[in-house]
């Protein structure tokens, strides 16, 4: 990055700034990873210059023999991750891929179930903001105000009532399994499409600690980072019978030029996700989320749905009389990166919303294990405790940095960055 350091001094200090704040802070986001650095060699390549509309063989412009070749690669790898009959690699994003499936198969003013964004759905779901609440009819379906799980008894008195023509399973904040086998009987008992959104365990679910919904699904719609732990991408899954319409809707229905360096990138993703350290590595996340969520317990916090069964955890903060927009604020001068989120049924606004998300991808990604969970709780405990204190989150911000010096993250790299 020495050509950048000479002509651009602003933007290479701010990713210079970048690198040290993801080493030096502990990264709780759920939906947020650290990748390797030969996918970030890839995403920064020569293969950004090359325009490639169309697919491999049949593209709008000549010269696109090499990043042909790169697409096949990646589409090949996940295919044989994933067990699906076709791949599309080349959408930019969770969101246009759902909404490449949506335009695809539905009529606008169609109805969708999906699950209710306050019980932990997606934006893309059927958010009155976003395309999908705006294009189709919406049938929103929650979880157990008990148990705070899927009642899948519930989903399908719904199906029959409403009848809708697809029905969405997946989430971004629900921490349980999901059994997608039963999502393929309710969708069949009212002849509906089923579309999966797996963007948050797609890592989980290709080295298969969770249910595969390509099975089941006709769509199966992801994102290459999370714990997949690639680069910002998405991708898209279906039956083999719907691969031209799907194909179709990407291009040219959705998108123009495919971006070569990151479909590169997502190709090394998917060798990655093949190799048996990825499979070990997926199961300690989910060993960490369940002893940390555990811990919390201990510490007196709710922990949503009494725990977790994947990489995340939700905390409500109710009996703490605290927001999850003040808790997130707080633990973030301590070096402790969340995020506030609605807890179900939650009587607040999203913006300030009664709970936080934790996740555990990106600690683990670190080398970070149980212990170290049990050590983190014990932090984000001391933070909420005394959230105004700021001699005690000068404190935990010493004990973070303490913790992130034994398990060090891009180090070469920031070594090389403030070398040049």
């Amino acid at each position: 990055m020495k050509s950048l350091k000479k002509f651009d001094p602003e933007i290479y200090k701010t990713i210079l700034d970048e690198a040290r704040r993801e080493n030096d802070n502990l990264e709780l986001i759920a939906s947020e990873n650290f990748a390797n650095e030969h996918i970030l060699e890839a995403q920064g390549s020569v293969l950004t210059n090359k325009y490639a509309e169309g697919y491999p063989g049949a593209r709008w412009y000549n010269g696109c023999r090499n990043v042909d070749i790169v697409e096949e690669i990646a589409i090949a790898r996940a295919k044989k991750l994933f067990g699906a009959e076709h791949v599309n690699v080349q959408p930019h994003a969770g969101t246009p891929a759902n909404m490449v499936v949506y335009f695809a198969m539905l009529n606008i003013g169609d109805t969708v179930m999906a699950m209710d964004l306050a019980c932990g759905g997606h934006l893309s779901h059927g958010n009155p903001h976003n395309f999908s609440g705006k294009f189709y009819k919406i049938v929103p379906y929650g979880v157990d105000r008990k148990t705070e799980r899927l009642d899948y008894e519930e989903i399908a008195r719904l199906a029959k009532q409403h009848k809708p023509r697809m029905i969405i399973a997946g989430a971004s904040a629900y921490p349980r399994a999901i059994d997608f086998k039963a999502f393929r009987t309710i969708a069949d008992s009212v002849g509906a499409y089923l579309l999966v959104d797996i963007a948050h365990i797609a890592g989980l679910v290709a080295a298969g600690v969770h249910q595969s919904p390509v099975p089941y699904a006709e769509f199966v719609t992801s994102t290459t980072h999370k714990t997949l732990r690639g680069p910002r991408g998405a991708f898209i899954m279906c039956k083999s019978e719907f691969a031209k319409k799907i194909d179709m809707e990407v291009f040219p229905g959705a998108q123009g030029g495919p971006l070569m360096h990151i479909i590169a990138a997502k190709a090394v993703c998917f060798k990655e996700a093949m190799t048996p350290e990825f499979k070990t590595y997926q199961k300690q996340i989910l060993k960490n989320a369940k002893v940390f969520s555990d811990e919390m317990a201990k510490l007196g916090y709710r922990i949503v749905a009494g725990g977790t069964d994947t990489h995340l955890f939700l905390v409500d903060l109710t009996n703490k009389f605290m927001t999850g927009r003040d808790a997130a604020t707080a633990l973030d001068r301590a070096g402790i990166t969340v995020n506030k989120n609605l807890i179900p049924y939650d009587p607040k606004s999203p913006l300030v919303a009664s709970g936080i998300r934790i996740g555990t991808p990106a600690v683990t990604t670190r080398g970070m294990k149980e212990a170290e969970m049990v050590k983190i709780a014990h932090m984000i405990g001391e933070v909420l405790t005394d959230p105004n204190n700021e001699r005690n989150l000068i404190a935990v911000k010493k004990e973070v940095g303490g913790l992130v010096k034994k398990f060090p993250l891009y180090k070469d790299l920031i070594r090389r960055l403030e070398k040049e």
